[in-house]
Order: C-alpha cells, then sequence, then structure tokens
C-alpha cells in the first residue's frame, strides 16, 4: 500500500486477536483520543477504507485494519502518518494521510471509558459471521471500526445486537 511502517499481521478469531492485542488495548483505557488519521484521495476527499485506520491515545498509536472476510491486523506506533503514501504511479488517485473524519472527530479530547472485541454472530449465519470488531467505548459514545467485508467500516453509536462482547478493560 506505499504506507511508511505499515507491517499488517492478520489474525482470524477472536481468541487469537485478544490474547495478541487484548492487553495492549486495555493499557488505552483511561487515555485521552488526541488524535487519528485515515487514507482519503487528494483528489476527490473519498476515504479509502482498506487502509488502517489510525487512533492515537495520548502518544500511544494503535492501527486497525481488515482484511479478507475475517482477517484484522492491529498494529502498535509503526505507522508514520506524516510520511508521503508512494507507489501510487499506476492510480489516477493520490492517497493522503487525513486528520478529517465526522464520525472520529466528537471523539478526539474525550477519555477511553472501555475497550472491547465484538464477535459477529447473527442468528441467522451470513458471511460475516465470525469477525471481529475493535470497540472504543467513551463517556461521549462509541466507535467501532469493524470489518465491512474486505475493508474497514467505521460505525458510532450501539453496536447491533448480534455481536458477542468480548471485554477488555474498564
Amino acid at each position: 500500500m506505499g504506507i511508511s511502517g505499515f507491517e499488517p499481521s492478520f489474525l482470524v478469531g477472536v481468541e487469537a486477536i485478544r490474547q495478541t492485542h487484548g492487553s495492549g488495548l486495555a493499557r488505552l483505557v483511561g487515555r485521552r483520543l488526541t488524535g487519528f488519521a485515515l487514507v482519503r484521495f487528494a483528489e476527490d476527499g473519498d476515504w479509502f477504507a482498506d487502509c488502517p485506520v489510525v487512533l492515537e491515545f495520548d502518544g500511544v498509536q494503535v492501527e486497525v485494519c481488515h482484511s479478507k472476510l475475517d482477517e484484522l491486523s492491529i498494529g502498535w506506533d509503526a505507522i508514520d502518518t506524516a510520511a508521503t503514501i508512494t507507489g501510487w504511479e499506476w492510480s489516477e488517485l493520490t492517497p493522503r494521510w487525513s486528520d478529517r473524519d465526522e464520525r472520529l472527530e466528537p471523539f478526539v479530547g474525550q477519555v477511553l471509558c472501555e475497550v472491547a472485541l465484538l464477535e459477529w454472530r447473527p442468528a441467522v449465519r451470513d458471511l460475516a459471521a465470525g469477525t471481529v470488531a475493535v470497540e472504543f467505548v467513551f463517556a461521549g459514545g462509541r466507535l467501532r471500526i469493524v470489518n465491512g467485508l474486505d475493508e474497514n467500516r467505521i460505525e458510532v453509536g450501539v453496536a447491533q445486537p448480534d455481536h458477542v462482547r468480548h471485554g477488555l478493560g474498564h
């Protein structure tokens, strides 16, 4: 993807993700969300949801990226969002890091109260069954980065009832 420092390590399933990243995610509780970065195209401002969502919590950077139907990579303090994204010469669009997003902006400045992994377990099995989202709970609401079936999707508010919640810290 040409993103400086991005070397994803994709995991499948809530247990693998919890074992590898649960304690790191739990340590974010009590920290303030101080910023975020998404990749948007310079030409039209559209979000390129295949790239990681980067959240900064008082100096600790967490990098969340979904892929395929069931893979999730969580990285820590590796991506340089000040560096130019390279290798897109073939494309008509120019990817750039952006700190603009109407879903994320209201959470900047808020202290993280709780973090959880949400496992999609619908009553009627579907393609997304078993995918894992990361939920960040603030006093002012909830923010989730979910698998949008081979890309990231950002959701705010209460999660759908078909998610099984696996709390990590509060």
